[in-house]
């Protein structure tokens, strides 16, 4: 891969997992271990509102550790929003530098104000090897 400009559209997973933010940290949980999933998209309620994302870690330190009822906490609660997103054209070096600047892991990719993938460090090195 080396000399080739590769984009963020390269190497996104094209499956994106949403969840509502009204939806239960609990129901969050069990859609992620259902489809081995370690990220959530959460939708906007709107075309002026911005998108979130729920983690595991989010679910882990907001719910788990401190000993909430992962029923009665909702995804909204604890999810990171506004999210920051990749143009699905950015060359993936300046992406990855961006996610590291910002201190993410993972980050939605975005076309023409749509969600079109998610690009996570661990993806790109695992299953891209474009290291």
């Amino acid at each position: 891969m080396s000399g080739q400009i590769i984009h963020a559209r390269d190497v996104m997973q094209k499956e994106i997992l949403s969840i509502d933010g009204m939806a239960s940290a609990k129901e969050a949980a069990a859609k992620m271990r259902s489809v081995q999933a370690a990220e959530l998209l959460v939708a906007k309620r709107s075309d002026d509102d911005a998108w979130g994302i729920v983690t595991i870690m989010d679910l882990v330190k907001n719910v788990f550790v401190p000993g909430r009822d992962a029923e009665n906490v909702l995804v909204y609660e604890i999810m990171t929003k506004p999210v920051i997103t990749v143009p699905a054209q950015m060359d993936i070096r300046y992406a990855i530098r961006l996610m590291q600047r910002i201190g993410v892991r993972r980050a939605p990719v975005e076309d023409k104000g749509e969600i079109v993938g998610m690009i996570t460090l661990a993806g790109l090195v695992l299953d891209h090897a474009i290291l």
